[in-house]
């Protein structure tokens, strides 16, 4: 609870004054039985109008007082509630920016997002209603039953024997369903992954008409939050019902009580009245305060679940002590590298050692599976080495702070992202401060031009996640990025999938006029011919390495790879 408290903090004035004028609210409400009592009493007894409506002119001051501290208060909570909620949703979103791909892997995107939308709501909630309802109710029910107590002391013990009884049915109920909240919300983060796979993969889904099947997995996934939701609700839909009967119990109870001592001239009928509306104010209250527990108890499961993500570790800077670079050495060496994947089994990669000099270009060839990716990711340290070292400019990639570092690397995923805006808002984030020249001449680099101009410019405008262009577009435009960096190192990660051969063909020798070390990661032998050196993966680790010429030699992988592209070409 320490990051709600921490979130409130800053709207720790709207925190104190909306409970205090939910107190005054109560406080008026609590004057009404009395007055109440004083018409029947002295004004309906001995037939005094003028009292009468002396006393519904004060009732009603007491509701217009009353109204007008509900309604401040519920703009306190609210203002209160709502900047807490994105305090929170601020903090969540910063958290995550700042994990590893390691600790995203393990989260999952689907949970991240539950708790930044419904657990961050739960929790506003649950804020605003503790501001409203956390001090007023106590003090209606203890009030109630101090006033009750004045009106007359014996007819009161009624209260004294029905308020343990309600706290003990609140309290059990609640004890049984809390536990069950934060299996509602993990039910929760199924069915927004369910949700979210099938409106990112829409088009697969169509294609291989597994429509039917999807709608059954998400349908019982459906079923499974809605049968926990109904569980839990059972179980809190008890409450109302049984403080009920308890309270109408005591109304009985009073009413009998009552209406004995009245016959005996011990009570007025003013005081039963009274009492009773004493009765209903308690009632009242804890079926309000009833439903508080069960929202706080939503919002404190929420809370743990927002407060595991903040807690939990961002990236560090760095990994280890730092060294310093040493410029003649190679730009990258790998020395005996390996790394499994968090929960991965066998390793991804096992024994890569290789060199890279400065302006060479390295291309990685192999199979589906063979580790190419995760050969190039851990350049940026996107993900740490488990074995062995990387070494960037004579300095250990764990050693050399993570901005440092990532400004030294332009990288291209597989799968090129876009974001909604401009050409030139996208280009941009390789250089914040690049001029139009500078982005054009990118463009020109990774043959985007033609894409800039059927855009209408770089004022053009970009779907979200560019899906008003073509792959291919989307890939050129994610390289022309990168470009506009001017990174010492440019990692192409099989960003080139899209391109037609005279494209790609192009664009290998716009790279080649670069002065930086390239990375060029592809399945094609046609992408990485050209290169100075070129990886042979397998299953890992490194089979062969060298030019195309020397491999075509010696390799017999590289061989089967060649021949399978190129026979009947």
């Amino acid at each position: 609870m320490k990051h709600l408290f921490s979130a409130l903090k800053r709207y720790r004035i709207e925190a104190i004054l909306s409970p205090l004028f939910k107190l005054l609210e109560a406080m008026m409400e609590l004057m009404v039985p009395l007055v109440i009592r004083a018409i029947v009493n002295v004004g309906i007894e001995n037939g005094d109008r003028a009292y009468i409506l002396h006393a519904c002119l004060i009732l009603a001051l007491f509701a217009v007082l009353g109204l007008g501290f509900a309604l401040t208060a519920q703009y306190f909570a609210a203002k209160a509630a709502v900047g807490t909620s994105a305090t929170l949703r601020g903090r969540l979103f910063r958290k995550m920016q700042s994990f590893s791909f390691s600790r995203i892997d393990d989260m999952g995107t689907a949970s991240m997002l539950t708790r930044m939308t419904s657990d961050t709501q739960q929790v506003q909630t649950g804020v605003n209603m503790t501001l409203r309802l956390l001090l007023r109710s106590p003090i209606i029910v203890f009030g109630a039953t101090a006033m009750a107590f004045f009106v007359d002391a014996r007819t009161a013990l009624v209260f004294l024997g029905l308020i343990p009884l309600l706290v003990v049915v609140i309290y059990a109920v609640m004890a049984v369903c809390v536990p069950r909240y934060r299996n509602v919300q993990e039910r929760l983060d199924d069915v927004y992954l369910s949700a979210r796979e099938n409106l990112t993969g829409a088009r697969v889904i169509r294609a291989f008409r597994k429509e039917e099947g999807e709608r059954a997995e998400f349908r019982q996934r459906t079923k499974a939050l809605y049968t926990s939701q109904v569980r839990v609700g059972r179980i809190a839909a008890l409450t109302g019902p049984l403080t009920y009967l308890l309270v109408n119990v005591a109304v009985i109870v009073l009413v009998a009580v009552g209406a004995i001592r009245v016959d005996h001239g011990a009570l007025e009928q003013g005081d039963v009245i009274a009492l009773y509306n004493y009765l209903a104010l308690i009632l009242v209250e804890l079926v309000k305060f009833a439903n508080l527990i069960v929202t706080v108890a939503k919002a404190a499961s929420c809370m743990k679940r927002i407060g595991a993500v903040l807690d939990a570790e961002g990236e560090p800077s760095t990994l280890t002590e730092g060294d310093t670079a040493d410029m003649g050495a190679p730009v990258v060496v790998f020395r005996d590298v390996g790394f499994t994947y968090d929960g991965g089994g066998a390793p991804a990669l096992s024994g890569i050692t290789f060199t890279a000099e400065r302006g060479e270009t390295i291309g990685i060839l192999g199979g589906t599976g063979a580790g190419k990716s995760t050969l190039v990711r851990l350049l940026p340290r996107f993900y740490a080495a488990t074995a062995g070292e990387v070494r960037l400019f004579g300095r250990d990639v764990n050693a050399i702070p993570a901005e440092e570092l990532r400004a030294k690397i332009g990288y291209v995923p597989q799968k090129a992202v876009l974001f909604r805006g401009t050409v030139a808002s996208n280009l941009r984030w390789g250089c914040e401060n690049a001029d139009d020249a500078a982005l054009m001449r990118a463009a020109e680099l990774a043959q985007a031009a033609d894409v800039v101009e059927a855009k209408g410019g770089l004022a053009g405008e970009i779907a979200q996640a560019g899906r008003n262009l073509s792959g291919g577009q989307k890939q050129r435009l994610t390289i022309a990025r990168a470009l506009v960096k001017q990174p010492d190192i440019l990692i192409l990660d099989d960003s080139s999938s899209a391109l037609d051969y005279a494209t790609d063909a192009r664009l290998r020798a716009a790279l080649k006029t670069l002065s930086c070390t390239v990375f060029l990661v592809s399945q094609r032998v046609s992408s990485v011919r050209d290169a100075d050196k070129i990886l042979v993966m397998d299953e890992g680790h490194i089979a062969d390495m060298g030019t195309h010429d020397e491999l075509l030699a010696r390799c017999p992988l590289y061989q089967e790879i060649y021949r399978s592209q190129t026979e009947g070409a």
